[in-house]
C-alpha cells in the first residue's frame, strides 16, 4: 500500500507504488512497513535454506549455536559411538560467531525461523504465528495475520556462518552438538549450507553392496569397495545368489552361466521396457479417447437443450420488443407535445429563473514538487500548506502563478496533520511532536512534545487546539502551548477530528463521539458501520463521516439522528471537504479509488466523480469556492 502505518511509536512509510492508507486490519495498526525491533535473546532454528528455519529441538547456546538432535543417527559402524555420526536427515547448526540478538523471535526466544510479518507490523517465526495458543501478538495483543515474508531478515540470517554439520559431534554431557576438530573443518554461509553438505567428504554413508557393512565416511568408500565381502554378482536379479569379495567377483564372471547371455538378456530387458512403455501409452490414449467421447456426448446433449430453450426465449423477447416498440411510440409522440409545450413556455419566458444549471467541477491545476504522497492539506486566505512523507510542508500561493513559495523544514518524521488559528500554522507529524509556524515569517516558534505515539490528526477551536493520537486527543492552549486536558475513553486511534463552536467531534473505531467545547464532557456516542471513522465533516445542518469499508454516514446536527449512509466509493474514504455554493451545499470525498465524489445535501445523491489523480486521495482542503487534493501521487490538485 501507499500508505504509512504505526508500530511501537514508529511512523513508517510504505513504498508509493501500492497505492493505500488502509491499516493492517480494520482493527488496524496505522500504516508501517518497516521491520519491528527485535528481541535481544533467543535461539536459533535449523530448518535448511532456502527459509531458514528451524526444527523445534533446535537450541542455542551463547558462543556457538549447538543443535540438539532430532534422533540419535541412523546407523553406527563399529568404531563409532552412537553420536559420532551426523546422519543426513538431522538438522544441526553450530554457528561460527553468536548470532546477533535482534535475529531472535519473541515468542520463541530462537533466531527466526521462516520469518514473516504480522498484520501489526511485527516480526516472528512462521511456526510461531501458526502455533501460537491465544493467536495474539505478545507486544501489542493484535491478532496475529501473516501479512508476508520479512525477506530482509531471512537474507541476513542466510549469511550467518556455521560450521558444517559433518564437522560436528554429540555431546553426551551437554547434551548439544558441538565442533570435532577430526571430522569436516569446512565453515559455510547458512543458505549454502546444502551445496556443500550434498557433497561432503565427511558425510556418513551405506555400503551399496549390502545393509551389513557398518556406516562409512564418504572419503572412505572407495577403500572399503576394494576389500568389501559383500559384493554381488551383477547379475543378481537373474537370480544368481553370489556373494563375496571383489576379487572373487571376478573369478566367479568367467564361470557364471549368465555372464555369457547378458548381450541377449540386455536386449530383451530393452525389448521389455519398450513394449512396457508402448503399452502404457496406448493406455493413456484408450483413457483420452473415452475421456473425449464422453464430454462430446455431453457436449451435444446440452447444446440441443441450449437450442430449445433459445428458440422458447427468441420468440418470447420477439413479442415483448413489438409491444415495446408501440410503447415508445405513444412515449415519442407525448414527449415531442410536451417538449413543444416547453419550448413554447421558454419563449414567452415563463420559466425564467425556475432551473438553476447543475454546477461542474473541473480540474485546473496540478502542483508539483513533494518528493512523496502528499498525507495533509490546510488553506489560508490565498496560501496552502501541504505535509507530505518527505517530511516537509511546502506553501503555495493560490492567489496567481500557483507556485510553491516555501519549503518548511523541521520535522524528523512524515506530516501527517495539519490546521491553523490567528497567523500561527500548527503541524502533526509521525515523529510524535507538534510544530508552531509563524506564517509571516514560515518559521518554526515553537515544538510541542505532544504524545507517545504519532499524531495523527489536529484541529483548533476557541482558543484550544486538540490533538488525537492512538486511543487520546491532547488539549492545548493555542497561546501558551500548555497542556490543559486529556480526553480518554476512546477505543482505537483518533484519525479524524472536526470542531464547532459548541461541539468537538472524535472519529476512532466504528464510533464519532461528540464533546461539549466548553466542558470538554464526552456528550453522547454515534455508532457507525464500516470499521474505523478515517474522516469528519460539519455543514450547517449534518455530521458527515467516512469509514474504512467505503461509506459515509450522515446525521442530523440538531437532534444526532442518522438519516443517511451514502455508498458510491470502492474504497476507504479518507478525506470530507464542505463547499457551499449558489446551488446547495456539496461535501467532497476523498477515497483510496484514486476519485473525489461530489455529493449533494439537499437530495443526499452523488452529482459527479472526479477521476484524475493516480494514487489515493488522502487529503482536502477548501479555499474561496475551490477544492485541493492532496494524494499519494505526490501531488496537489485544484478543482473548481
Amino acid at each position: 500500500m501507499d500508505n504509512p502505518r504505526f508500530e511501537n511509536g514508529d511512523f513508517v512509510q510504505s513504498p508509493p507504488v501500492v497505492p493505500d492508507l488502509r491499516y493492517a486490519d480494520d482493527s488496524d495498526n496505522v500504516f508501517d512497513s518497516r521491520p519491528t525491533e527485535m528481541r535481544s535473546s533467543g535461539i536459533m532454528s535449523a530448518n535448511a535454506s532456502p527459509k531458514f528455519g528451524p526444527t523445534e529441538n533446535s537450541w542455542n547456546s551463547g558462543g556457538a549455536s549447538l543443535m540438539v538432535p532430532n534422533s540419535s543417527p541412523k546407523r553406527a559402524s563399529s568404531n563409532l559411538s552412537s553420536h559420532s555420526l551426523v546422519g543426513e536427515e538431522e538438522e544441526v547448526l553450530v554457528f561460527v560467531e553468536p548470532p546477533n540478538k535482534k535475529l531472535f523471535c519473541r515468542i520463541c526466544d530462537q533466531v527466526f525461523r521462516d520469518p514473516v510479518i504480522v498484520a501489526c507490523g511485527h516480526t516472528y517465526c512462521r511456526p510461531c504465528v501458526q502455533n501460537r495458543v491465544d493467536g495474539t501478538c505478545p507486544v501489542d495483543d493484535q491478532k496475529l495475520v501473516v501479512m508476508v515474508a520479512n525477506i530482509a531478515v531471512s537474507e541476513q540470517i542466510g549469511e550467518l556462518m556455521i560450521h558444517c554439520k559433518y564437522g560436528c559431534s554429540y555431546d553426551e554431557a551437554s547434551h548439544t552438538y558441538i565442533v570435532d576438530t577430526t571430522r569436516c573443518p569446512v565453515t559455510v554461509k547458512l543458505h549454502t549450507r546444502k551445496d556443500h553438505e550434498l557433497d561432503c567428504d565427511y558425510m556418513p554413508v551405506e555400503c551399496p553392496n549390502n545393509a551389513g557393512c557398518p556406516l562409512l565416511l564418504k572419503k572412505d568408500l572407495e577403500d572399503h569397495l576394494r576389500s568389501c565381502n559383500n559384493v554381488n554378482c551383477p547379475h543378481q536379479r537373474y537370480s544368481c545368489d553370489f556373494m563375496g569379495t571383489q576379487e572373487e567377483l571376478e573369478d566367479h564372471l568367467k564361470v557364471c552361466k549368465f555372464e555369457s547371455m547378458k548381450d541377449f538378456l540386455q536386449r530383451t530387458d530393452e525389448r521389455i521396457n519398450d513394449m512396457q512403455m508402448h503399452m502404457n501409452q496406448k493406455v493413456q490414449e484408450i483413457e483420452f479417447l473415452r475421456s473425449m467421447l464422453g464430454r462430446l456426448s455431453e457436449r451435444l446433449e446440452n447444446m440441443e437443450k441450449s437450442v430449445d430453450m433459445k428458440l422458447g426465449v427468441v420468440e418470447h423477447n420477439q413479442n415483448k420488443i413489438m409491444e415495446e416498440i408501440i410503447d415508445n411510440q405513444r412515449d415519442i409522440s407525448a414527449m415531442t407535445e410536451e417538449i413543444g409545450q416547453i419550448n413554447n413556455r421558454i419563449n414567452l419566458g415563463a420559466t425564467a429563473g425556475a432551473y438553476d444549471p447543475i454546477s461542474i467541477f473541473k480540474c485546473k491545476g496540478t502542483f508539483v514538487g513533494h518528493l512523496g504522497p502528499v498525507w495533509c492539506l490546510c488553506a489560508s486566505g490565498d496560501f496552502l500548506f501541504s505535509g507530505s512523507t518527505d517530511k516537509t510542508i511546502k506553501v503555495w500561493d493560490t492567489s496567481s502563478n500557483y507556485k510553491c513559495v516555501k519549503t518548511m523544514e523541521g520535522h524528523s518524521g512524515i506530516v501527517l496533520a495539519l490546521c491553523t488559528w490567528g497567523n500561527k500554522l500548527f503541524s502533526g507529524s509521525q515523529d510524535c511532536n507538534i510544530i508552531v509556524w509563524n506564517m509571516d515569517t514560515y518559521e518554526s516558534s515553537h515544538l510541542i512534545k505532544a504524545h507517545d505515539n504519532p499524531v495523527c490528526t489536529l484541529v483548533a477551536a476557541k482558543n484550544m487546539l486538540f490533538s488525537g493520537s492512538l486511543k487520546v486527543i491532547r488539549v492545548y492552549d493555542v497561546h501558551t502551548y500548555e497542556l490543559k486536558q486529556e480526553l480518554t475513553g476512546l477505543n482505537h486511534w483518533v484519525r479524524a477530528l472536526a470542531a464547532t463552536q459548541d461541539y468537538l467531534f472524535s472519529g476512532s473505531y466504528q464510533t464519532v463521539k461528540v464533546w461539549d467545547i466548553n466542558s470538554l464532557t464526552c456528550l453522547r456516542d454515534l455508532e457507525t458501520s464500516g470499521g474505523s471513522v478515517y474522516s469528519i465533516a460539519i455543514t450547517n445542518h449534518h455530521i458527515v463521516c467516512g469509514t474504512y469499508e467505503n461509506c459515509i454516514h450522515v446525521w442530523e446536527l440538531s437532534s444526532f439522528k442518522q438519516l443517511e449512509t451514502l455508498m458510491g466509493h470502492s474504497g476507504t474514504v479518507y478525506a470530507l471537504a464542505v463547499l457551499h455554493t449558489a446551488y446547495g451545499t456539496k461535501v467532497f470525498s476523498a477515497s483510496y479509488d484514486r476519485s473525489l465524489r461530489v455529493w449533494s445535501m439537499d437530495n443526499m445523491i452523488c452529482t459527479q466523480t472526479l477521476v484524475r489523480h493516480q494514487g489515493s486521495v488522502a487529503c482536502l482542503a477548501v479555499s474561496r469556492g475551490r477544492i485541493f487534493s492532496g494524494a499519494v501521487d505526490s501531488t496537489v490538485k485544484v478543482w473548481q
